[in-house]
């Protein structure tokens, strides 16, 4: 028992210096943890602040992602619309490349027909090339001439403007002539009414005051009934001796009127308005004219110059009064004398 005794003894004793042990192995190993910490704590602080410089780095980066997307979308709307353009010319593009694929097809099938036809072609620029050469020494003479119409040209003009100098001293000289001439016409109408006063004064004086003839403004008016009987065209007696009267004034008065004056004297034949019944005269205007030209031809057998008489047919249609009584009837039978211009 004393035996058991000393070895418990010497068991409890052995006890502590392990635990000594075990606990300086605790502490060393709570301050190599611990150092451990604060090592891994001072690189871990060194690495948070080298992430928030990076996160700086990245909310900056980020911001200018922010604009280029901004811009990237303006772009991608304009790149939109190129694009509906682009498809627009694609489609264009490929119509065109359709023709033109049609039109290779075409030259293709007539690839074989050009090769025949390529000698023909050949020999016809041949031939054209020496129809170049004959008709550049054509178009040599055509400068050649041209050149000289020209020149004749601008002598044509020369002479145009001279003939244009003439033509107006000319006109100068027609309107100088007009003048003179209207001058020398109012003049001769001057002279011919002179003459045809003297005319008729003496006419009147030959005549007489008989009633059956008559001045009306510048005619002399007889009566059909002093020349003709009714409906008749042939002149009676009487008729003759008053022309008698008449011829021998119209002979004297050509001697007095000069040459120059262009007269004549007008024999005019009216006749009533109611229709003519008779186998020679059809009609009023045969009348007339008939009984102006049996005057006329008795005054040329008188001696009175044939182109210094005119014979007008009227018939009814120029009447002095338009009634329908006897004497209206009888004042519209008349032969009218007119002495005037040609």
């Amino acid at each position: 028992m004393a035996l058991a005794r000393t070895r418990r003894n010497e068991s409890a004793f052995n006890y502590w210096p392990g635990f000594v042990d075990a606990l300086s192995t605790l502490v060393l190993a709570v301050v190599f943890l611990l150092s451990v910490f604060l090592v891994v704590q001072f690189f871990l602080s060194q690495q948070v602040s080298n992430k928030d410089k990076a996160l700086d780095q990245l909310n900056a980066k980020i911001a200018q992602l922010n604009e280029l997307l901004s811009m990237e979308k303006l772009g991608k709307i304009d790149l939109s619309d190129e694009v509906s353009q682009l498809r627009a010319g694609l489609a264009s593009a490929q119509a065109e490349r359709d023709r033109v694929k049609g039109l290779y097809e075409g030259l293709a099938n007539a690839g074989n027909d050009a090769a025949g036809r390529n000698t023909e072609l050949n020999k016809a620029l041949d031939s054209e090339k020496q129809i170049s050469s004959r008709a550049l020494a054509q178009v040599e003479i055509l400068t050649q001439q041209i050149s000289a119409l020209r020149r004749q040209l601008a002598a044509l003009e020369d002479a145009l403007d001279a003939s244009e100098k003439k033509d107006r001293e000319s006109q100068s000289r027609i309107a100088d002539l007009g003048q003179r001439l209207n001058v020398a016409l109012a003049k001769r109408v001057q002279e011919l009414s002179r003459y045809r006063s003297e005319f008729f004064g003496r006419l009147r004086t030959i005549l007489g005051n008989r009633p059956d003839i008559r001045v009306v403004g510048d005619r002399f008016v007889f009566q059909s009934e002093v020349f003709f009987d009714t409906g008749q065209a042939t002149l009676l007696p009487d008729g003759k001796a008053e022309l008698d009267k008449v011829a021998s004034a119209l002979i004297e008065l050509d001697k007095q009127i000069p040459s120059e004056i262009a007269w004549v004297l007008r024999v005019d034949g009216h006749t009533d308005a109611r229709p003519i019944n008779s186998p020679v005269f059809k009609s009023n205007w045969e009348l007339s004219s008939a009984r102006a030209i049996s005057v006329v031809q008795y005054l040329v057998s008188l001696g009175v110059p044939p182109q210094r008489l005119v014979a007008a047919g009227f018939a009814e249609f120029q009447p002095l009064d338009t009634g329908t009584t006897e004497e209206a009837y009888k004042r519209n039978r008349r032969i009218e004398l007119k002495l005037t211009e040609k």
